[in-house]
């Protein structure tokens, strides 16, 4: 157990979770998680709106599309306010308030006051992810609290994949928000372990960084940037209408939801692998790793009545997903020694996360769903060849402050 009192005079108080340990990884994940806890019911949250409003696939695109596009602003309001704020109260008071813009979006139908309502609510979110990003930049080890962060996503993720299309077809469209609504109650409770951090400093800087202690790598932190958005529009925008491809190959619903499930359990691996190694491999050998293999098997989407090639499809892109996305934002958090590009990549990343399913949603028509897949393939591609340069680059830094040392 890890939770412990660091000072005599604290004896009081509530005891905080020690900084480096598993616990707190698990606290910080869920922190950083909570805002955005809707983008991991993927599809299923895209399905709530088509099975429990019988509003169209098109509509049910704009509305989650809002719903990140907001996040993508708060994100950024987050990149230059997070350092002016109590962060502890902060998190519990913008909790509060999604739980309240959740409770409201209980009784709405209308798509276009949707879409308003849930743009609101992921401006609140992604401010209280890129709060979540910023205490997370100051640990020791951000890749592998990245890689936890991802580990909680999919594994409750997984569990909401599982039954919120169940609770939909009974209770309506007000599962999934019911089920967002518990995930932001406990992450609720968690924060009063949450210890506070202090800045990070860099270990591993060049001569150069070290006589610019405050300099931003411009280059190398927009071309990782640009790679993090390209990787998270191109998945988002398969994963989205996964349930809906899987529906239009001719599979119910009962079995969509048990194999994404299932897919879902098993791209935890990803994130957990990431948790084990961290940086013994570097950034640019996984990140090219994880994106190849992630458009190779996006393109399997193109046999999805093959029920293996569907359940391959989903099952290791979620794996590539989940270990990738760790390094990317590890990446960003080398650019600046004080978190300010891995908190802007949090806008990034959700600008990534709406783009993605606003381009399929402009795209796919009645079933157009081969296009999407294309644009994923390339996007993904894209990610690969933009990334490894910066990764590269960091690592040799890396190599030459520890000579120097």
């Amino acid at each position: 157990m890890t939770l412990k009192i660091t000072n005599e005079n604290e004896a009081t108080r509530i005891p905080k979770a020690s900084k480096d340990g598993i616990i707190v990884a698990i606290f910080l994940a869920f922190l950083a998680t909570a805002g955005l806890f809707y983008v991991n019911l993927g599809g299923a949250f895209l399905s709530a709106f088509v099975d429990g409003l019988g509003i169209s696939r098109e509509s049910a695109g704009y509305i989650t599309s809002a719903n990140k596009y907001g996040a993508a602003f708060g994100a950024l309001l987050a990149t230059f306010i997070v350092k002016h704020i109590r962060w502890r109260k902060s998190a519990c008071v913008t909790l509060l308030t999604l739980i309240g813009v959740d409770i409201l979006s209980f009784s709405l139908s209308d798509p276009n006051v949707l879409i308003a309502v849930r743009f609101v609510h992921g401006t609140i979110g992604g401010f209280l992810v890129g709060l979540g990003f910023s205490i997370i930049a100051k640990t020791t080890s951000p890749d592998r609290i990245f890689g936890m962060l991802v580990a909680v996503q999919y594994t409750f993720g997984s569990v909401g994949i599982f039954t919120v299309p169940k609770l939909v077809g009974t209770f309506g469209p007000g599962a999934a928000f019911g089920t967002l609504i518990a995930f932001s109650t406990v992450t609720l409770c968690m924060i009063p372990f949450i210890p506070d951090y202090a800045e990070r400093q860099e270990k591993h800087r060049t001569t150069n960084e070290k006589s610019n202690p405050g300099k931003i790598l411009l280059a190398p932190a927009g071309l990782g940037l640009l790679a993090l958005f390209f990787f998270q529009s191109s998945n988002m925008g398969v994963a989205d209408y996964a349930l809906e491809l899987g529906k239009d190959s001719g599979y119910s619903i009962g079995y969509l939801s048990n194999i994404l499930t299932v897919a879902n359990i098993i791209a935890v691996s990803g994130a957990l692998l990431v948790y084990g190694i961290g940086t013994k491999f570097g950034r640019a050998l996984p990140i090219a790793f994880g994106s190849g293999i992630a458009a190779l098997f996006t393109f399997f989407f193109h046999w999805s009545e093959i029920p293996e090639a569907y359940f391959l499809a989903n099952a290791v892109t979620g794996i590539t997903w989940a270990f990738t996305v760790p390094y990317l934002l590890g990446l960003c958090a080398t650019f600046d020694d004080r978190g300010q590009i891995v908190v802007f990549a949090g806008f990034i990343s959700k600008m990534g996360l709406a783009s993605g399913p606003l381009v399929a949603a402009m795209v796919v028509g009645k079933d157009n769903f081969g296009l999407i897949i294309n644009l994923a393939t390339a996007g993904l591609i894209a990610c690969a060849i933009l990334a490894f340069w910066p990764a590269r680059r960091s690592e040799n830094n890396s190599i030459s402050a520890l000579k120097e040392e």
